[in-house]
């Protein structure tokens, strides 16, 4: 096996990141919700279920965003709200396990290679590439909360604009 050089690498990784994005895109349109529900749906499958707040920090939406985000889930039978099990205050959002979406094949096509092409490392490549993939992971996550608390409210932002 050869090495590639980082920069070929990073390269790959931002092209994957660009593809994905427009797998997303088109898996919602196809599901005719809007993309922020889509990212709502893949939090709750990865993480489990998730308060309301945690899933507007998660999306970086307000919670009164996320309320009606929740509500059009619910009504689509994708999303049930459950009590918290120990603060009566906090609902849970789940996934319902049996919700009703179309066969996607291309999307089962696409998680298939992914498992494949991941089967196909050795086993200490597959280490190094969870190690890569969590550090980069890692890296975008502070980058998000760093952009987060730097970006100017929208009434600050306004106030800027004013003298200019």
């Amino acid at each position: 096996m050869t090495s590639s050089p980082p920069a070929v690498v990073a390269a790959a990784l931002h092209r994957y990141g660009l593809e994905r994005d427009r797998l997303r895109t088109a898996l919602a349109r196809v599901l005719e919700i809007p993309i922020a529900d889509l990212d709502a749906l893949e939090h709750l499958e990865l993480a489990g279920p998730l308060s309301q707040r945690e899933l507007a920090e998660r999306l970086l939406l307000t919670s009164g965003a996320v309320t009606v985000l929740v509500d059009r889930l619910q009504s689509a039978g994708l999303v049930t709200r459950e009590p918290h099990p120990t603060d009566r205050r906090v609902s849970l959002v789940h996934l319902v396990a049996d919700a009703q979406l179309p066969d996607i094949p291309e999307l089962e096509r696409h998680h298939a290679a992914i498992r494949n092409a991941a089967s196909r490392l050795a086993a200490d490549a597959r280490g190094s590439a969870t190690t890569f993939l969590t550090d980069v992971t890692d890296s975008a996550a502070l980058a998000t909360e760093r952009l987060r608390s730097a970006a100017p409210t929208r009434r600050h932002a306004r106030g800027a604009n004013k003298g200019a």
